[in-house]
């Protein structure tokens, strides 16, 4: 495995970039609970940061194509491959349709 172009991602779980799912599983987790927003309301600015790029860091690094593409081309390259937290799972398409079904009317 090569070295990846930026390691930012990596950084900030404090992850090698060779951590295997479970290593990034443990390390989002563990990040995530220490800069939830809501156990530090303190400094709850600093924290909602921290935590939106730690989301996004794991976000991409969990997903095996977005991780290549990181390793690859860096940020840059998930910018132009659709962005770092582009899923299949993020928005609607502008062609799907959605049925309402009709429910019979109780008096």
């Amino acid at each position: 495995m090569s070295r990846p172009v930026e390691t930012k991602f990596y950084d900030l779980l404090g992850v090698s970039f060779t951590a295997t799912d479970e290593e990034l599983k443990k390390a989002y987790r563990r990040l995530s609970l220490k800069w939830h927003p809501d156990k530090n309301t303190k400094n709850k600015e600093e924290a909602e940061k921290m935590f939106k790029a730690i989301s996004e860091a794991y976000d991409v690094l969990k997903d095996a194509q977005k991780r290549a593409t990181y390793d690859r081309q860096g940020e840059q390259g998930l910018r132009m491959n659709g962005g770092p937290s582009t899923s299949s799972r993020s928005a609607p398409r502008a062609n799907a349709h959605f049925h309402v079904r009709s429910a019979p009317l109780l008096i």
